[in-house]
C-alpha cells in the first residue's frame, strides 16, 4: 500500500473529539498496539532506508493478540510511505529473521490508538503514546497509481485546517523516544 501520512500533536484531545463530532464523526473503541522498530545498520534519517515493525495488536481483552510484520519504507522529500503487511504465527521467529537481516532495533513504541474514517477517504488514527505526554493525530490516506501526491497532501492538510490543528510532528514515535 502507498499512502501519504500527516501528523499532528493535538492541542487538547477533548476539545479536538467535540469539533470531530460536530462533524458528524467519532471514534471507534481504543486498542492497544505494540511497535518493535527495527532498522539497517548504520542507519540515518532521510536516507529513505526501510525498516521493519513488529507489531502486537490487541482489539479486544477476550480475543487472542494479533501479530504482524510490517514492511515499510518512508520516501522524505515526497511524505510517501509504501507499507506492506503480514499477520504473523511465530513471533520470536520473526525476530530472530529481521535480526538476521542485518536490521538493529532502535526502540519500542506502546500506543492507545482510536480510528475513525472520513467520507472523503482519508483515516484519522488518535494515538496516546506511552512516555510522550498528548495525544497524536495521523491521518493517512491511501493513493491509487492515478493520484498526484502533492495534491493529497493538500487534502490531508485541510483535514486538519477543518479542525483548526497545525502543531505539525516529523518522523516515527520511536524516534521522538530516542533509544
Amino acid at each position: 500500500m502507498k499512502k501519504i501520512v500527516t501528523k499532528v500533536k493535538l492541542k487538547g484531545r477533548d476539545e479536538f473529539e467535540a469539533k470531530l463530532s460536530r462533524a458528524g464523526y467519532d471514534f471507534g473503541a481504543i486498542y492497544w498496539q505494540h511497535d518493535r522498530v527495527y532498522v539497517p545498520r548504520g542507519y540515518q534519517k532521510g536516507r529513505n532506508l526501510p525498516r521493519f515493525i513488529l507489531r502486537t495488536e490487541m482489539k479486544a481483552v477476550d480475543k487472542p493478540a494479533k501479530y504482524y510484520l510490517i514492511f515499510k519504507r518512508h520516501i522524505e522529500d515526497s511524505g510517501v510511505e509504501i507499507e506492506n503487511r503480514t499477520e504473523i504465527k511465530e513471533y520470536t521467529e520473526a525476530v530472530e529473521m529481521v535480526m538476521q537481516m542485518g536490521f538493529e532495533l532502535l526502540g519500542e513504541v506502546s500506543r492507545k490508538r482510536q480510528e475513525t474514517k472520513l467520507k472523503s477517504g482519508e483515516k484519522l488514527y488518535l494515538d496516546n503514546v506511552e512516555r510522550i505526554s498528548g495525544y497524536f493525530l495521523k491521518v493517512e490516506t491511501e493513493l491509487s497509481g492515478a493520484d498526484v501526491v502533492e495534491k493529497r497532501r493538500i487534502e490531508n492538510y485541510k483535514v486538519f485546517e477543518k479542525f483548526e490543528e497545525n502543531n505539525f510532528v516529523q518522523g516515527m514515535y520511536a524516534e521522538m523516544l530516542g533509544k
